[in-house]
């Protein structure tokens, strides 16, 4: 098989076939964030923590639709999620999170449910609008530092400008996919979602970084197989952080939410990470080999 991966094969005919694949994908996420920034004034949807606002955590059992039609009678943006145990149903949680003040929304949950709010049976967590957005500007301001920070690294490691913006490009196309999903699936982020987008930097280069090594450095082989013994060691790195990573978000029960949404954003970025790498960087470092090597 190891010899084959060598010869014309179906690699050598559809590899730039399969590169556009990505490349509209990624075109698509971009139209869609523009037109979701259009709409909302920002590139997704932030929770209390981030905005400023008002978190209730009730530890009853009631029914969350008619408790968010109470609600939005008198507060406008209540964002409800409710939290089961995956394997029995079993109810654990719900999560009410709004903009208003603490009090505003505390006696409207009261007068739906017919008594007062204990720390026996809720939490109440409040955040002021100024230091959420403060928090917010620092972590996006984190994001483009180490996002910047990485692709100087790139450069000085591999010190030619096509795989340097290959393995960029990658990292770049992943936050963006996964930021398309996380709107397209309705999640508010918080300052633990950001806080995964630094960490899917760091996923996010770590296969590409191994695939451009191998294709560059290593002149044993041909220019498929070390494309072919990068791919299986990577997605076998992927495989081994999604399998990491699925359990806990699935099986695992009392999380808290912010631990969820990292493991969720993780799991997007690894599973697009596959496309970016192995589709977009891979066709563009044969290429670029196959030219070099031909001069």
């Amino acid at each position: 098989m190891i010899e084959s991966i060598g010869e014309k094969n179906w690699y050598d005919r559809y590899y730039k076939v399969m590169f556009v694949i990505p490349i509209l994908l990624l075109i698509s996420c971009i139209i869609y964030l523009s037109i979701f920034y259009s709409a909302n004034g920002d590139f997704f949807r932030k929770d209390s923590s981030l905005s400023g606002g008002t978190t209730i955590t009730l530890n009853i059992d009631i029914d969350s639709g008619a408790l968010q039609n109470h609600l939005t009678q008198t507060i406008p943006d209540v964002f409800i999620r409710k939290i089961e145990d995956i394997s029995t149903g079993r109810h654990i949680a719900l999560i009410i999170d709004s903009s208003a003040e603490p009090e505003v929304l505390r006696t409207a949950i009261e007068d739906f449910l017919g008594y007062e709010l204990t720390s026996e049976n809720s939490t109440i967590e409040f955040s002021g609008s100024t230091l959420g957005n403060n928090f917010y500007k620092q972590l996006v301001t984190a994001i483009v530092i180490s996002f910047a920070l990485m692709s100087i690294v790139i450069f000085i490691l591999f010190r030619t400008f096509v795989p340097s913006v290959a393995v960029i490009f990658a990292a770049f196309a992943d936050i963006v996919m996964t930021l398309t999903a996380v709107n397209i699936f309705g999640i508010r982020l918080s300052a633990a979602g950001i806080a995964a987008f630094l960490m899917l930097i760091g996923y996010s280069v770590d296969t590409d970084i191994l695939l451009t090594t191998r294709v560059l450095k290593r002149k044993d082989l041909s220019i498929n197989q070390r494309i072919y013994f990068s791919f299986k060691t990577g997605i076998f790195m992927i495989a081994t952080g999604l399998s990491a990573i699925l359990p806990a978000f699935f099986l695992v029960t009392g999380l808290p939410d912010s631990f969820r949404q990292i493991f969720l954003i993780l799991s997007f970025g690894l599973l697009f990470d596959i496309l970016n790498t192995w589709l977009t960087n891979a066709s563009i470092l044969k290429w670029y080999a196959e030219k070099k090597e031909k001069r």
